[in-house]
């Protein structure tokens, strides 16, 4: 891909122009990004206290109790958002899915186990065992380039 920038004293605004032969998934998914017009926080709240988290910082999210949690190198934040919306904040290079109750960072992950018969164990690397459930197992093995 090429970038090409142009300086020019009289614009008012900035504006990008996307020269293509077809729509890709590349395309997409910098359109959306360029679109974004504010950065979509993401809040943790651990006793009584709210913290802006950084993507980075994030092991795994997960629901258990009827409440969206997420563990971070400074521990267990509860959330007040749904598994869906974190997944649609959260950058799809590096957070996949991979239950209908958990999203993985994929920086994080230390290993991936397939001597589980239809399923993958996933240890991430703060130690915590997480499990892809078999609806999700196609998905990480195309990943994985498996």
């Amino acid at each position: 891909m090429q970038i090409e920038i142009k300086l020019d004293e009289n614009c008012k605004e900035p504006k990008i122009i996307v020269v293509t032969n077809k729509m890709t998934d590349e395309i997409n998914e910098i359109m959306k990004r360029l679109s974004d017009e504010q950065p979509k926080m993401i809040a943790g709240f651990k006793d009584d206290i709210v913290e802006v988290l950084e993507p980075f910082d994030i092991y795994r999210i997960f629901a258990a109790s009827g409440k969206v949690f997420t563990e971070t190198n400074h521990g267990e934040y509860t959330l007040r958002l749904r598994l869906y919306e974190m997944e649609q904040r959260l950058d799809s290079n590096f957070f996949v899915r991979i239950s209908n109750s958990d999203i993985i960072n994929l920086r994080k992950v230390k290993g991936f186990d397939l001597s589980f018969a239809g399923t993958i164990c996933v240890t991430l690397s703060n130690g915590t065992v997480t499990y892809v459930s078999r609806r999700f197992v196609a998905k990480i093995k195309q990943l994985l380039g498996i």
